[in-house]
């Protein structure tokens, strides 16, 4: 018989969390995520996305084992606002048991159906700036910091429990010799002269942090055409800025400004921190930091995190001044591979300015749908 419990005290919490280590003990593809932060991540007072959203937690126990677990999660932006009636999940992991599965997501059912809402689709964090997906090609490939990794069993439960796919998601990779120079160098001076811009190279984070916030405003026009898009509120932008801007070299942040300084397009690249990460197994102490550390020194991989241009000058060749000042970061630095994030699969414009780079799809992901009857 499989129970259910929802998370309330610290205890429970820490449960949740670290659930999947014990998944995942024995897999070389999964990557940890670090204990205190995901912890922060449900901590109301540590996270301002719960001014706008709510999340209830459960486990799910086969007598006194933990063999389950769910976020289920409303965003009242999404609700209210772009009048979407969906119920959000994510953090769902569990056993091979399907049983297991129809139990947690019928809780999430349950939830959305007491709210009004038309229909549940997952996994999915509480914004675009989340994780995303259950992985359905490319299980022998290493995760990334900043998406899930899953068993190949996960979307055959969906499957069989009247789930049927909502959104599709690639993740490519290319080689740093298999970019084509020649391809953004020359075009990216024209772009210059023509639109009158520039672009910014940062040695320290704090130059960085004057246009964090225009950062994000830019973030929330251009990609706000897309399916399912949350804007970031500017309470969340402090808070995003102090999780994520920690982790990225400031040299890997790349800004166009026009002649009135004003921002028109930006580029984010992490260090890869995978192997990092599960070395640390979850813990920053006392050695997870070391970890990190060199990792973000010394990584010859990188994960192209976002990439945002202003509408009005998107279909204009702007990406390739970005590309061009990435270029000579990672020629210096001894790059040698290039790894981007999930992106939807109906996103034509992204996929055509990689095309020159010699991309391979080397995994595929997906929310599921589900009506609430």
């Amino acid at each position: 018989m499989i129970t259910l419990k929802e998370v309330h005290t610290k205890k429970d919490l820490k449960t949740f969390v670290k659930f999947p280590f014990r998944l995942y003990k024995n897999s070389k593809y999964w990557v940890p995520p670090i204990i205190n932060q995901e912890i922060k991540t449900f901590n109301k007072k540590e996270n301002p996305v719960f001014n706008d959203a709510e999340a209830r937690l459960f486990l799910a126990f086969k007598g006194d084992e933990v063999v389950g677990r769910i976020a289920a999660i409303i965003n009242w932006l999404e609700v209210k606002d772009q009048q979407q009636q969906k119920m959000r999940f994510g953090w769902f992991d569990v056993i091979d048991d399907i049983e297991v599965s129809k139990t947690l997501l019928n809780k999430v059912l349950e939830i959305g159906k007491n709210n009004n809402l038309e229909y549940i689709e997952g996994p999915v964090g509480f914004s675009n700036l989340d994780k995303v997906g259950v992985l359905t090609y490319g299980f022998n490939h290493i995760g990334t910091m900043i998406t899930w990794y899953n068993h190949p069993y996960y979307a055959t439960h969906f499957n069989k429990l009247g789930y049927r796919i909502e959104k599709e998601y690639l993740e490519h990779k290319h080689a740093f010799v298999d970019i084509k120079r020649e391809s953004f160098a020359r075009i990216q001076e024209i772009i210059k002269k023509r639109y009158k811009l520039k672009a910014l190279y940062f040695k320290k984070t704090k130059e960085v942090m004057p246009y964090a916030d225009r950062m994000f405003d830019l973030f929330n026009e251009s990609y706000a055409s897309l399916s399912s898009f949350v804007a970031i509120t500017d309470i969340q932008k402090e808070y995003f800025k102090k999780k994520f801007l920690g982790f990225i070299n400031p040299e890997y942040i790349k800004f166009v400004v026009d002649e009135h300084d004003e921002l028109v397009a930006f580029g984010i690249v992490m260090p890869s921190y995978a192997e990092a990460l599960q070395k640390m197994n979850g813990k920053l102490f006392p050695f997870g930091i070391k970890h990190l550390l060199h990792a973000k020194k010394h990584s010859k991989k990188v994960t192209f995190y976002l990439i945002g241009v202003h509408p009005e000058y998107q279909q204009k060749g702007v990406h390739a001044i970005i590309f061009n000042e990435f270029y000579n970061t990672f020629n210096k630095k001894g790059i040698v591979e290039c790894i981007r994030t999930p992106e939807l699969a109906d996103n034509i414009a992204i996929n055509k300015i990689w095309k020159n780079f010699n991309p391979v799809t080397h995994k595929k992901r997906c929310t599921f749908r589900k009506d609430i009857a």
